[in-house]
């Protein structure tokens, strides 16, 4: 099965590309998800061996701030048990689980982030989910091109 590429949005404030290299063995897993098209992307797309880049929004400026690598593919998210979590879910249950999560590891900080206005100027990156007008998932795919483009500027 070949790797894929994924793009997962977080706000700095509360978890950062910094708050998952700080994690015990860099390594965390990414829960909160409460969008059933994002959901089911962590279900049954993103696998181990898959490669992420991890964008801060909601910040200034907002964009990509590194990579990491997904080091568990899709399992039940736990935290929506939890009453106490930041996204609950009574519906969430062990026989029938609504919500999932994957676990990934820190793998490389960018110098700086990438910002999202200079994504937007790079030519091949105008198709990129993250691109278009109203693009709100906070999973995306991300094509191979678009990773190859957006690590050449990183570089």
């Amino acid at each position: 099965m070949a790797k894929k590429y994924w793009l997962f949005k977080s706000e700095p404030t509360c978890y950062s590309i910094d708050d998952l290299k700080a994690k015990p063995n860099k390594t965390d897993h990414w829960d909160g998800v409460r969008n059933y098209q994002a959901r089911n992307m962590l279900r049954d797309d993103i696998k181990k061996g898959d490669e992420v880049f991890f964008y801060h929004s909601n910040a200034k400026p907002m964009g990509i701030a590194g990579i990491c690598t997904v080091v568990k593919s899709g399992y039940p998210d736990h935290t929506a048990q939890d009453p106490n979590s930041e996204h609950p879910d009574p519906k969430h249950t062990d026989e029938k689980p609504l919500w999932y999560m994957v676990d990934v590891k820190f793998k490389k900080q960018f110098k700086e982030v990438l910002p999202l206005k200079e994504l937007k100027e790079t030519v091949g990156l105008e198709n990129m989910v993250l691109t278009q007008r109203g693009s709100r998932l906070s999973v995306q795919p991300v094509t191979p091109d678009e990773w190859k483009i957006i690590m050449t500027m990183v570089k």
